[in-house]
């Protein structure tokens, strides 16, 4: 499989470690406008200016787009149009609009698209799946709190959406952090409707880094199933230790999926004890899977579809409305 790769931020760093440990991958060219930035990424492969002149000259199979959200549609729109497999770094866009234009052309495409929303892919939430098989659950909370590695757009709310579109919906850091309504919806299903409320203290951006963005942000979701769920996110500074944790409240079970770096599970369900560890990091287990279904051209055997996405998308939208009207927000249609 001859890879691409869009983007060399920190991510993407982490991707591409990944995929020099996987048989059958090839790198075969790497875009950035920092061009030694590329190349520190690339080392002696081919570097580009362009993900239109990557594609060009490279001619990959398939193309990881780690970019920030605002530029994701651009890319992946016509990658898809030309059946070039996508995995794309979540969330899957900025705004609606471009989320429903890559929605409608993965849908279209005979290629494989994936979003990164990597803690879909951690092993023991099979575990969980399972121990709460046939019951309705009644309460999730989702806390996600520690540091973010330094990126300039993330503290610009246009770009990035700031910690409730980019912390909330898939979280900072993949190795501190929580992909919190993203993991909530995959347990709990669809969410209707929404509030939300920002602190006013500054948690991390005293420190020097200052933009539009919220330094800790409360969700409220409301289940389609009934269930309710509480998100609750922080941006802090550099050297306080994280927590990173979902608990969930079953008819008959409660549970505890510690997050990074542990991602093991913790609990009872119908009184018996359940426990359950990872093997794989979700970050390898979410890229192999790709992986795969591109070379099978399965395009529901993805962790996390363009479809999966945008409906957490659409619900960080909604927090969003919330957090200014300080109201309930219905969450749209995709």
């Amino acid at each position: 499989m001859r890879v691409g790769i869009v983007g060399a931020g920190w991510i993407a760093e982490q991707h591409v470690a990944n995929l020099r440990k996987l048989d059958g991958v090839e790198i075969v060219g790497v875009c950035d406008l920092d061009q030694a930035r590329a190349q520190a990424l690339a080392g002696k492969g081919q570097t580009y200016k362009t993900w239109t002149d990557l594609i060009a000259g490279a001619k990959p199979e398939a193309l990881l787009v780690c970019t920030p959200p605002l530029t994701h549609r651009e890319v992946a729109v016509p990658a898809l149009e030309q059946g070039i497999h996508l995995y794309l770094e979540k969330p899957i866009a900025r705004g609606l609009e471009d989320a429903r234009a890559i929605v409608a052309a993965a849908a279209h495409s005979r290629a494989v698209c994936a979003v990164g929303y990597q803690w879909r892919a951690v092993e023991v939430l099979d575990d969980l799946h399972r121990a709460l098989d046939g019951q309705e659950i009644g309460l999730q909370i989702a806390v996600s709190v520690g540091p973010t590695k330094s990126r300039p757009w993330f503290v610009n709310k246009a770009q990035g959406g700031g910690n409730l579109l980019e912390r909330a919906s898939h979280s900072i850091d993949l190795e501190r952090a929580s992909h919190s309504i993203d993991l909530e919806r995959a347990v709990g299903g669809e969410v209707v409707s929404v509030q939300a409320a920002a602190g006013s203290v500054p948690l991390a951006q005293s420190e020097g880094r200052h933009g539009d963005i919220e330094d800790a942000v409360v969700l409220t979701l409301r289940f389609a199933g009934g269930g309710v769920g509480s998100v609750q996110v922080a941006w802090t500074r550099e050297g306080i230790t994280g927590t990173y944790s979902l608990d969930v409240l079953g008819t008959d079970a409660y549970l505890r999926l510690a997050l990074d770096p542990d991602f093991a599970l913790r609990g009872q369900s119908r009184g018996k004890p359940i426990e359950a560890k990872s093997r794989q990091h979700p970050l390898e287990r979410s890229m192999a899977r790709f992986l795969e279904a591109a070379r099978k051209g399965d395009r529901k055997a993805v962790f996390c579809t363009p479809e999966d996405a945008a409906g957490t998308l659409a619900t960080a939208v909604a927090c969003e409305e919330a957090l200014l009207s300080g109201g309930t927000v219905a969450v749209p249609k995709i």
